[in-house]
């Protein structure tokens, strides 16, 4: 037996040999070591030098002060320059111009699609649809790809439990192990398996790491905790998207341990590199190095050393490394060795692109004209956004609408398809978006009239609406009294058989410093929602979002409301969809919504005190719990409505107990008890009840997105192994400890039915 296994480790490591020999390109590393002995050192630290695309002007990049430092070999690369006929004449001057005729890497934040737009990512996770997601990227791809872009600074996989935090919108949620599938996914999407079929683009996995964290949820703030959180909970999408091969990594804002990621040594080069291997290179974010100087790091040839030595290997917009590396080699501050590894980093992920065998693959005319913004890629934005939608309420069946009457659509939200695609849509073209009043009069053609008034502005503060719409998102502030505003509004909605309240947050209330401390709608939008429900007319309310938001006052008083974050530039379209019932909703929340921001942070994997409160007891002394409200949510992690319904059978286990080796199997029968077909996420959490530290009252640990039609039931399997039920100890070393366990299959997190088994 023995002999046996030898052989057969020895068959697995010839094979992982085998494997490795088929997907490493051995003609890279002499390719690389030749160009390496003619680079000077000042073109070395050039190709760590990634500024933004500056003054450049079509006809004009080889004059361009960017075109002269790209002559002199001081740039690697550029990000957010568009289109191919720029990106070509710069890449021209890169492998024309210059001494050595490297090409340069081009680099965008294509976030949520590229031209055609998908949901943002919050909205995208709530699909829980892996082949969606891993199709929206590669959709991006294609179309980024097809105009130049090589080089994405997504997926986003940053874990937020602070809806208060502005850029909980490009991330994933609260969960661990969801955003881990879904950084697989993303990073799949966009690579392809295969860097350089010239549809790919270099994925950038940010912010790492904890990002996500941040203090008081506000943007670039400091992140303190613990590592065993960081384990747990923050690190494993960072990891899950190294381990999907993942080209680069972008260093996060925040301090961790009381450094600044962009100098941490442990975060950069322990984790990431020693104890995950990954392969690829790191780049700042946004002069990531420069802003050490205001955390307090020292000057600026200081914190350049300082991210070098820590394993930056890009420096974006600051120059640092490009102004100060010189000299801080010739003090021994840093090696050559930093500098050669750094840039040979760079080099292999242009080979890898396939760079220097065409520098401008990515800027073919053909692909331009028909990859981008093409039917197929519309239809999938259109049925992805459907997808994404959650229904929080529907009482009585308001929803979903006939297609007949007259339909009253009110508010500052209805009427503006350049917020439809949502925060950090910088490809999009909001002439081609879909509003959600062009939307419902495709729906409708004919057969109803819809009535359209505006209602009331964003925000009564013309300043905080100016703020909150940015980037070309304006809303058109109409200089009408708010009681004007509320009075047409009123005379329409009296003139229809129903009311669609188009209302919540713009896009850019939302995303990167839109940090926000009271998370409710704002209040001269709730006035005028108070108003349409009072008028007795069926109330739908449309709530666009970026986060979750505080809405006690709406769940209890407006029948139906159907969370649709920001569906991307199909949004319009989409949302008809659902409303008037072709598409079934099924999306289901991957954050949790506080009763108020005083509960933040709240999320569902929490971990019991040792005076825990019954969750059926509004109060009780000396009990973990508050005064004034209670301690579970408005709306559960997983929760989401349909306009049919489903019953789930009591669990079956295969066996009682779980070796190290095996599994066991949990089954349940799902059955479409209502009268249209949906979908539904089933979800599976486990519970370990002891362990050698505190454990979470329950961990997603598998979900299976199942369609049934009306009446119909399936049998839902999920296999559960002792890999599945690990963590990180205190020791750091992730375990399977044995012991007793729970596990729980249902539609959200609360809604549940329950199991036991013991891992032996």
């Amino acid at each position: 037996m023995k002999i046996m296994q030898r052989l057969m480790m020895l068959f697995l490591l010839l094979a992982a040999i085998n494997v490795s020999a088929q997907t490493t390109d051995p003609k890279m590393k002499p390719f690389i070591d030749a160009l390496m002995k003619k680079m000077t050192l000042d073109e070395k630290i050039g190709q760590l030098n990634l500024p933004g695309s500056g003054d450049i002007v079509t006809g004009q990049a080889s004059n361009s002060d960017i075109g002269k430092k790209i002559k002199e070999g001081a740039v690697g690369g550029l990000f957010n320059i568009k289109s191919i006929a720029k990106i070509r004449a710069v890449q021209k001057v890169a492998v024309e111009e210059s001494r050595l005729k490297i090409p340069m890497i081009f680099g965008m934040d294509v976030i949520h699609g590229y031209q055609t737009t998908f949901p943002i990512p919050l909205g995208l996770s709530c699909s829980w649809d892996m082949k969606l997601i891993e199709q929206s990227a590669r959709i991006a791809a294609i179309e980024a790809s097809a105009d130049g872009i090589c080089w994405t600074f997504s997926p986003i996989v940053d874990i937020s439990r602070d809806p208060r935090w502005g850029r909980i919108s490009e991330g994933n949620g609260e969960d661990p192990y969801l955003g881990s599938m879904i950084a697989k996914a993303m990073v799949n999407g966009y690579q392809n398996h295969d860097l350089n079929n010239g549809t790919s683009i270099m994925a950038c996995v940010k912010h790492y790491a904890a990002y996500g964290a941040a203090e008081a949820g506000r943007d670039y703030n400091t992140v303190d905790m613990n590592r065993l959180s960081m384990y747990n909970v923050y690190l494993p999408p960072y990891k899950a998207a190294v381990d999907a091969g993942a080209g680069s990594i972008m260093a996060s804002f925040n301090e961790v341990d009381g450094v600044p990621s962009t100098g941490n040594k442990w975060l950069l080069t322990d984790v990431l590199r020693k104890n995950w291997g990954f392969k690829g290179f790191v780049v700042t974010d946004y002069t990531g190095i420069n802003e050490m100087i205001d955390h307090g790091m020292g000057n600026l040839q200081q914190v350049s050393a300082l991210a070098l030595n820590a394993g930056v290997d890009m420096d974006m917009v600051g120059e640092g490394f490009l102004t100060t590396l010189k000299k801080s080699l010739a003090e021994g501050k840093v090696t050559l060795k930093d500098i050669d590894d750094a840039c040979r980093l760079i080099l292999e992920a242009k080979y890898k692109l396939g760079l220097f065998t065409d520098p401008y693959k990515y800027c073919k005319e053909e692909r331009a004209k028909n990859d981008i913004y093409t039917p197929a890629h519309i239809k999938a934005a259109r049925t992805t956004a459907a997808e994404s939608f959650v229904l929080l309420k529907n009482s009585n069946n308001v929803l979903p609408l006939k297609k007949s009457g007259t339909i009253a659509l009110i508010g500052p939200l209805g009427d503006t398809k350049e917020n439809m695609p949502g925060t950090w849509s910088v490809a999009t073209d909001f002439n081609l978006a879909v509003s959600v009043k062009t939307g419902l009069q495709n729906a409708l053609g004919n057969n109803a009239k819809v009535l359209y008034a505006k209602g009331s502005n964003l925000d009564a503060d013309s300043t905080f609406e100016k703020n909150a719409t940015m980037f070309g998102r304006g809303l058109g502030r109409d200089n009408r009294t708010a009681q004007q505003l509320l009075d047409e509004a009123l005379a329409i909605a009296n003139q229809s058989d129903v009311i669609i309240a188009a209302l919540g947050e713009s896009s850019e209330m939302s995303g990167e410093s839109s940090s926000r401390s009271n998370i409710e709608i704002p209040q001269t939008q709730k006035d005028l929602l108070a108003a349409l429900v009072k008028t007795g007319k069926p109330v739908v309310l449309v709530l666009f979002t970026g986060r979750p938001l505080v809405l006690n006052w709406e769940k209890e008083n407006v029948p139906a409301i159907l969370n649709v974050w920001f569906g991307g530039s199909e949004a319009g379209n989409a949302i008809a969809d659902v409303v008037f019932g072709d598409v079934n909703p099924s999306g289901k929340l991957t954050t949790t919504f506080p009763r108020n921001v005083g509960q933040v942070p709240i999320y569902y994997s929490h971990k019991n005190t040792g005076r825990p409160l019954n969750d059926s007891l509004w109060f009780q002394k000396f009990r973990s719990n508050y005064l004034d409200v209670p301690n579970t949510p408005l709306y559960p992690f997983g929760f989401g409505l349909s306009y049919t319904t489903f019953t789930y059978s009591e669990i079956k286990l295969s066996n009682a107990t779980l070796t190290k080796t095996g599994s066991v199997t949990a089954t349940v029968t799902l059955k479409n008890s209502g009268e249209k077909d949906g979908a539904e996420v089933v979800q599976l959490y486990t519970r370990d009840l002891v362990g050698s530290i505190t454990r979470p009252v329950k961990e997603l640990k598998g979900f299976q997105k199942i369609f049934l039609k009306a009446g119909e039931s399936r049998e839902v399997s999920f296999t559960i192994r002792a890999d599945d039920l690990k963590f990180y100890n205190a020791d750091y070393k992730a375990v399977a400890e044995p012991g007793d366990f729970k596990v729980f299959i249902g539609g959200s997190s609360v809604d549940v039915k329950e199991a036991s088994f013991k891992l032996l």
